[in-house]
């Protein structure tokens, strides 16, 4: 059963418990106050100019306005962040002085957990909040990478799904919420991260088929989608 609640969000269900998913990428039980978010990839713009890849540098502006509007919505008692926040090790070190003083107001006060990646494999530097490779809540089970095998009740990132739908001819490809009411991959957060397709090979034997949903985003609320009405 899906629910649109306000500011767009759509309520559905993980493994027995009630999530949101909020047209930012951000997944939020409101039963305990918990907010999540997945690679968030913050300094991907100087990471790929330190190696002559030249991206505008405003990636980590532009997703910590998203994340700051995410945590003021909301306002969660617990943010758990699911890997790969960091484009590279060094990146929470190489946070400009203004970066790292918004994500510190952004963390005061509240429980923060980074959850570490293939990106980011240790605690960020000099920065608050507990690191763990995985992190167990009820049925829940939060990870970076989805595991290969049945995993219900797995919240995971890693994959950075998008679902594509044609309408009138015209295609449209969104990054998306995936899940088969078992389990849930999320969609990047950050603003360098691009999507892959749910229907393709990445995905293959992760969900029931059957029971397969998209939670596209849209600009101001979700789509909920059906397998069928998906394309490749």
């Amino acid at each position: 059963m899906t629910r649109t609640m306000l500011h767009g969000a759509v309520e559905t269900d993980i493994a027995g418990h009630t999530v949101l998913c909020d047209p930012s990428g951000a997944l939020y039980l409101e039963a305990d106050r918990i907010l999540i978010v997945s690679d968030l990839h913050f300094e991907k713009g100087s990471s790929f100019a330190r190696r002559g890849m030249m991206l505008p540098p405003y990636d980590t502006a532009s997703t910590l306005k998203a994340l700051s509007a995410s945590i003021a919505r909301y306002q969660p008692a617990c943010v758990i962040s699911l890997g790969d926040s960091f484009h590279d090790g060094d990146a929470a070190a190489r946070l400009p002085a203004i970066y790292a003083e918004q994500l510190a107001s952004l963390m005061h006060g509240r429980d923060w957990i980074w959850i570490t990646g293939n990106h980011d494999p240790e605690h960020p530097a000099d920065l608050p909040g507990e690191t763990y490779t995985e992190l167990a809540f009820g049925a829940l089970v939060f990870r970076h990478e989805p595991s290969k095998t049945a995993s219900r009740g797995e919240i995971a990132g890693h994959l950075h799904p998008a679902a594509k739908v044609v309408r009138r001819g015209q295609s449209v490809q969104r990054r998306c919420f995936v899940t088969d009411h078992s389990r849930m991959i999320m969609p990047a957060f950050g603003a360098y991260t691009g999507g892959l397709n749910i229907l393709g090979r990445a995905f293959h034997g992760l969900f029931d088929s059957n029971s397969l949903k998209a939670y596209m985003l849209g600009h101001a609320r979700v789509y909920p989608m059906l397998r069928k009405t998906l394309y490749p």
